[in-house]
C-alpha cells in the first residue's frame, strides 16, 4: 500500500472511480454520492419552483382585474395556498439542502457526507411528499386553506375533505427530509472536515449552514407536532383545536409559527453564505470581519427562534409581550446589518470585479434592503395593526424571500455551474434576464406596499373597483409576467451553457476555497487525496493544492480493499481522529422511502389497517441498512498517509453516528418540549380547562413504572459497561424494561375513557402514546444489540452499536418520566383549586 507517484495517479482516479461511482441505467436509482444527490435536490426544487411560479402568474392573472372572472373563489384558494406552499417548502428549503450537500464536502476537504443513504432517503421523501402535494392540484384537491393553513378553517367542519390531509400529510412527509438533512449537515460540518481545518478556519459558508442546520433542526419538529395534532383532529376527532371541547386554534399559530419565523432566516442565511463565499473571490480580497459575521450568525439564529409572535400581534397577546417580541422583531436587524458592513467593507479593500454573479449581488442589496425596511415596520406594533393582513405583507413578504434567497441563489448559479458542468457560461443572455427579474419583481412588489396601505387585502380573489386599486393591480400583474420572461431567459441562458459553454482546466474565478481545488466536473470521490489544512479555507491556493491531492500526497492518496474511505476530526480543534468507512451505493433508500410513503397514502386515504403495519415496514428496512456494516474483528489504527495511523469510526468513541443520533433526539426532544407547552398553552388560554374528569394516572402503577424505568436505565448502561461475556443479560433485562413500559403507556392511552371529549384528555392520551413509542424504539434497539453482541459485530473495542443504543435507551427511559411527570402536572391542574 504505497502512495501514487507520476503516473500512477491515474491509476489512483480509475480505482477510485471505480470504487465510489454510480453505475449507469437503473444503477443510478441507487446512487448514494452526495454530488449526484446534491444536483438532485436542486434540479428537482428547480422544477417545482416553475410550478409555483406559474401558480402566482394566475394569481396575478386574476387579479389583473377587480372583477376578474379568471377563476372562481375555490380554485383561487387552491392556487394561492399551493402556490405558497411550494415555494416555501418544495423550493426554498430543498434548493439550499441542495446547495449545501454539493458544496460542503468539496469546501471542507472530504470526500462525501457522513451519510450519504441518510441523504438519499431524504431526497426521495422529498419528492414523493411534493409529488403527492402537486398530483393533488392536479386532481383538484389541493389543500385550500392558505400555505399557514390556520384553524378553524383547516379543521374538518371547515375542508371536510381531504384537502388539507394532503397538506398535513405531505408536508410531513417532506420534513423527514428536512430533518434528515439537518442531522447531515450538522454532523459532516462539525466531524467530517479536512485534518487541521479547525472551527475558526472553516469557510465562511460552512458556518452559514452549521447554524442553519441547527435552526432546522429546533425549529421543523413544532410544524411537525402541530400537523400531527391537527391530522389527528380531522381523523380521530381529538379537539386540540376546538374550542367548544378545550381546545384553541390559536395553538395551531404558536405551532407554526415557531416553525414559520425562523424558516425566514433558515432560507436566508446559506443565500447570505453563498454571497460571503463569492463576493471576496470577485472583490478581490477574503471576507472581512470573518469572526463578527460568525457572532452574528450565530446571535441570528438565536433570536429567530425567539420570535413567532411577531406574526400573532393581534390575536389578544398581553402588551407586554408584545413590547418585548416588538424589541426582539427590530433587534434582529443587528447581526443583518454587521453582515452587509462586512461585505461592503470587504469590497471597499478590494479590486471589484464586476461579474454577472456580483450584478444579483446588488440586486439582492436593494431589494433586500427594501424588505428589511418594510420588516422593521411591520415588527411595531401600531403600523402592524394597520398593515395586518393587507398587501403590504405580501410586498413584504417577497421582498424578504425573493430579494433574501431567489437572487442570491441565482448568484451563486452562474458562480458554481461551472464547477458542476466544467464549462464556463456563455451568458449571451443573462444579462437581459437579470434586468427583466429585477425590474419586473420591483413593478410587481413594490406596488403592493400601495395596494395593502389602501386597505387592499391579502387572500383575497376580487377587490374592490376603486381607480387606485385597479390600475396598482394591472400594473402590478404586468410586472409579474416581465419577470417571468426573465426567468425564462435564464431557464435559456443556463441551457445554452450546458450545450455550448467553454471547458476550462481549473479555477477560473481564481477562487481561494477548496472545492476549486479538483478536476470539473467533479469526480464521485472528489478529492484523490484529502488535504491537510493550516490556513483559513478561504486563503488557500487551490490550483497548487489540487496538484498535490490529484498526485496523491496528500491523506488517503490510496485504496484499501475497495472501502469508501474519508476522515473525521475533533469537533473543534480539527486534529485527525477516525477513518470514517461509508456506505456502497443502495437501492435500500429508495425501496425504504417508498415504503414510507405508503404509510402517508395510508393516512391520507384512511386505510387505517395498512397504516398500522406500514411502520414494521419501515422499521426492517431501516434495520436492514445495518446488515455487514462494522467489523467482526478488531484492526486497530490504520495508516492513512504521512505517517499517521487513526482506529476506524467503528472503534472510535466519537463516530459520526454518535453525533447523529444525539442530534436527532435533540430534535426529538424538541418535539417533546411542543407538546409540554401546547398543554400548558390550552390549560391557560382555552376555554373549560381544567375538565371535570380530567384523567389522573393511579399512584401505585406511577410509582412501579418509575422502579421499572430505574431499572431500565441501570440495565441500559451495564449493557455497554460489562465485559464480553455478560453484556447479554443487560441488554435483555433492558428489552424486557422497555416492552414492560411500553404495556403500561399503551394501556394507560387506552384506558383514558373518551380522548374526544376534552383536550386535556386527547393531550394526555397523545403523550402516553408517545412515551409507548418510545419504548418500543427502546425494546428494538435493544433486541438489535442482543443481535449485533450475538453475532460478534461488537467486542470491547467496537462498542459502537451498543453506544447509540445507549443514548436511545436513556432517552426513551427519560421520556416515560417526563410524560408522567407531565400527566400529574396537567392532573394536579385541574384538581379542585388547581386554577390558583
Amino acid at each position: 500500500m504505497t502512495q501514487p507517484r507520476g503516473s500512477e495517479a491515474l491509476r489512483l482516479h480509475r480505482q477510485l472511480t471505480a470504487i465510489w461511482g454510480t453505475g449507469p441505467g437503473l444503477a443510478r436509482l441507487a446512487a448514494v454520492n452526495h454530488s449526484v444527490i446534491g444536483k438532485r435536490f436542486m434540479a428537482t426544487a428547480a422544477i417545482f419552483f416553475a410550478i409555483g411560479g406559474l401558480l402566482g402568474m394566475l394569481i396575478r392573472t386574476q387579479l389583473a382585474s377587480s372583477q376578474s372572472p379568471f377563476m372562481e373563489e375555490g380554485v383561487y384558494a387552491q392556487v394561492f395556498t399551493m402556490h405558497g406552499t411550494i415555494m416555501m417548502f418544495l423550493f426554498a428549503i430543498p434548493m439550499l439542502e441542495g446547495l449545501a450537500i454539493y458544496l460542503l464536502p468539496k469546501l471542507l476537504g472530504a470526500r462525501d457526507l457522513a451519510f450519504p443513504r441518510l441523504t438519499a432517503y431524504g431526497y426521495w421523501c422529498y419528492l414523493f411528499g411534493g409529488t403527492i402535494i402537486i398530483a393533488a392540484l392536479a386532481l383538484g384537491v389541493a389543500p385550500d386553506s392558505g400555505w399557514f393553513m390556520y384553524t378553524p378553517l383547516s379543521s374538518r367542519v371547515f375542508s371536510p375533505g381531504i384537502n388539507a390531509d394532503v397538506w398535513l400529510l405531505g408536508i410531513t412527509f417532506v420534513e423527514i427530509s428536512a430533518l434528515s438533512a439537518a442531522i447531515e449537515i450538522l454532523v459532516s460540518i462539525l466531524k467530517l472536515r479536512a485534518p487541521g481545518m479547525s472551527l475558526d478556519r472553516m469557510p465562511i459558508f460552512a458556518w452559514y449552514m452549521l447554524v442553519t442546520a441547527g435552526m432546522m433542526l429546533v425549529g421543523f419538529p413544532p410544524l411537525i407536532l402541530g400537523s400531527i395534532l391537527l391530522e389527528l383532529e380531522r381523523a380521530f376527532d381529538l379537539p386540540f383545536f376546538d374550542p367548544a371541547r378545550g381546545g384553541d386554534p390559536l395553538l395551531w399559530q404558536h405551532l407554526f409559527w415557531l416553525f414559520g419565523h425562523p424558516e425566514v432566516y433558515i432560507i436566508f442565511l446559506p443565500a447570505a453564505g453563498a454571497i460571503s463565499t463569492f463576493l471576496p473571490v470577485f472583490a478581490g480580497r477574503p471576507l472581512a470581519g470573518y469572526q463578527a459575521v460568525v457572532v452574528a450568525l450565530i446571535a441570528m439564529g438565536f433570536l429567530s427562534l425567539g420570535l413567532w409572535v411577531h406574526h400573532m400581534y393581534l390575536v389578544g397577546i398581553p402588551h407586554l409581550a408584545l413590547s418585548f417580541f416588538s424589541a426582539a422583531s427590530a433587534l434582529v436587524a443587528i447581526p443583518t446589518a454587521v453582515q452587509i458592513f462586512a461585505w461592503f467593507a470587504t469590497l471597499s479593500h478590494g479590486r471589484p470585479r464586476f461579474s454577472l454573479p456580483m450584478l444579483y449581488f446588488f440586486g439582492f442589496l436593494f431589494i433586500f434592503v427594501i424588505g428589511g425596511l418594510t420588516g422593521v415596520m411591520v415588527a411595531m406594533v401600531p403600523f402592524d395593526i394597520q398593515a395586518h393582513d393587507s398587501h403590504f405583507v405580501v410586498a413584504h413578504l417577497h421582498y424578504v424571500l425573493v430579494g433574501g434567497f431567489v437572487f442570491p441563489i441565482l448568484g451563486a448559479a452562474y458562480y458554481w455551474v461551472p464547477h458542476i458542468t466544467g464549462r464556463m457560461a456563455v451568458n449571451h443572455l443573462a444579462k437581459p434576464a437579470f434586468w427583466m427579474i429585477f425590474v419586473g419583481f420591483n413593478v410587481t412588489f413594490f406596488i403592493m406596499h400601495l395596494t395593502g396601505l389602501r386597505g387592499m387585502p391579502r387572500r383575497a380573489h376580487l377587490y374592490p373597483a376603486e381607480p387606485g386599486l385597479e390600475i396598482f393591480n394591472f400594473v402590478s400583474s404586468v410586472g409579474s409576467f416581465i419577470m417571468a420572461i426573465g426567468f425564462g431567459l435564464v431557464l435559456l441562458d443556463f441551457a445554452l451553457h450546458f450545450r455550448f459553454g467553454q471547458a476550462f482546466r481549473r479555477n477560473p474565478w481564481r477562487a481561494q476555497t477548496l472545492e476549486w481545488a479538483m478536476p470539473t466536473p467533479p469526480p464521485a470521490y472528489a478529492f484523490a487525496s484529502l488535504p491537510h489544512v493550516e490556513a483559513r479555507a478561504d486563503t488557500l491556493r487551490p490550483d497548487d493544492v489540487g496538484a498535490e491531492l490529484a498526485a496523491g500526497r496528500g491523506y488517503l492518496g490510496f485504496v484499501r480493499e475497495g472501502r469508501m474511505e474519508t476522515l473525521a476530526v475533533e469537533a473543534i480543534g480539527g486534529g485527525v481522529e477516525q477513518v470514517v468507512e461509508l456506505p456502497r451505493p443502495s437501492y435500500l433508500p429508495l425501496i425504504t422511502a417508498l415504503g414510507t410513503g405508503v404509510f402517508f397514502l395510508a393516512m391520507l386515504f384512511k386505510v387505517y389497517w395498512i397504516a398500522s403495519i406500514a411502520p414494521l415496514l419501515i422499521v426492517a428496512l431501516f434495520l436492514r441498512w445495518t446488515v455487514g456494516r462494522g467489523r467482526q474483528g478488531d484492526t486497530g489504527p490504520e495508516p492513512i498517509g504521512r505517517g499517521i495511523s487513526v482506529p476506524s469510526h467503528f472503534e472510535s468513541r466519537n463516530a459520526p453516528s454518535i453525533w447523529a443520533t444525539l442530534f436527532a433526539l435533540i430534535a426529538n426532544a424538541t418535539l417533546v418540549a411542543s407538546l409540554a407547552f401546547g398543554g400548558l398553552f390550552l390549560w391557560i388560554s382555552a376555554p373549560g380547562w381544567p375538565p371535570p374528569d380530567m384523567p389522573r394516572p393511579d399512584l401505585v402503577s406511577s410509582l412501579a413504572v418509575l422502579a421499572v424505568l430505574a431499572i431500565g436505565g441501570v440495565a441500559a448502561l451495564g449493557g455497554v459497561s460489562a465485559g464480553a461475556a455478560g453484556r447479554t443479560a443487560p441488554l435483555a433485562l433492558t428489552a424486557a424494561m422497555h416492552a414492560a413500559s411500553a404495556g403500561f403507556f399503551a394501556w394507560s392511552a387506552v384506558s383514558i375513557a373518551d380522548p374526544t371529549a376534552h383536550a386535556a384528555a386527547a393531550t394526555v392520551f397523545v403523550a402516553l402514546c408517545y412515551a409507548a413509542l418510545h419504548a418500543m424504539i427502546g425494546f428494538v434497539f435493544a433486541c438489535y444489540g442482543l443481535w449485533r453482541v450475538s453475532a460478534g459485530w461488537v467486542s470491547p473495542a467496537r462498542l459502537l452499536d451498543l453506544r447509540i443504543g445507549l443514548l436511545v435507551h436513556l432517552y426513551a427511559f427519560a421520556a416515560g418520566v417526563i410524560t408522567l411527570s407531565f400527566w400529574w402536572l396537567l392532573a394536579e391542574l385541574g384538581a379542585p383549586g388547581g386554577e390558583a
